[in-house]
């Protein structure tokens, strides 16, 4: 079956890196969905206002396998790195097939704009560009699972860093956006298998490069700068 691109997302992420591991880790973190010519369609997107929340079904476009090549096993990143799981006890992107699903919140639809219909969103997981194949809406009756285990996740999902931005750098950032870095940070964006103090780690966000260190649970930016240009 040949799935059709129906959307891309666009936000400030350029790379991989430094983007949350999962959906809805980071509630401030806004996107917008753009949807391809074919799909232009107002009336598509009848009754969707009525939901606080979407499902995001996408390509690991960044992350796909050789055609034909699969392992049976991956090595989580909150697990070290080290510890091999089921891949389809995982999120991994690197999977037979290369399909990412992920919960937003719907913060507002624009029917009418140059690029046509658009989705404003917050909480996604997704790097700038990436392709949509579905939308759907989140129905809390059915899709929330009170009762549900989230089996080895579940004594990794608080981890979390201490995030130390001196005052002289700081000061020079807009403090909405201020407010995004720490964020993402906390969130503690490197490879578990690594843990080198003096390691200095770069990450892109919007318009700004954003360099910094990891000693045990403190991150320390040491460096942030405008990038060439502006994504988001």
């Amino acid at each position: 079956m040949d799935m059709k691109e129906i959307a891309n997302i666009h936000n400030g992420f350029r790379t991989k890196f430094g983007i949350p591991r999962q959906s809805g880790l980071i509630d401030s973190l806004k996107s917008d969905i753009i949807f391809v010519p074919e799909f232009r369609n107002p009336d598509a997107l009848r009754g969707l206002e009525g939901f606080s929340h979407i499902w995001l079904l996408w390509k690991f476009s960044e992350s796909v396998m050789p055609d034909g090549e699969w392992s049976p096993t991956v090595r989580p990143p909150r697990l070290g790195g080290n510890t091999r799981m089921g891949v389809f006890a995982t999120r991994s992107p690197f999977r037979p097939n290369p399909i990412g699903l992920s919960c937003v919140r719907l913060d507002g639809i624009d029917l009418h704009t140059l690029d046509g219909p658009m989705l404003h969103v917050s909480g996604a997981d997704l790097m700038d560009g990436t392709p949509i194949y579905d939308i759907k809406p989140y129905i809390p009756f059915t899709d929330c699972r009170p009762d549900a285990t989230g089996g080895f996740t579940d004594r990794t999902f608080a981890e979390h860093l201490d995030v130390i931005i001196p005052q002289d750098i700081a000061g020079r950032i807009p403090a909405d956006l201020l407010s995004e870095i720490k964020e993402i940070l906390t969130q503690d964006p490197r490879p578990h298998y690594q843990d080198d103090p003096t390691r200095l780690y770069g990450m892109t966000y919007k318009n700004h490069e954003i360099r910094f260190t990891v000693s045990g649970k403190l991150l320390t930016v040491v460096s942030v700068f405008k990038a060439s240009k502006n994504l988001f």
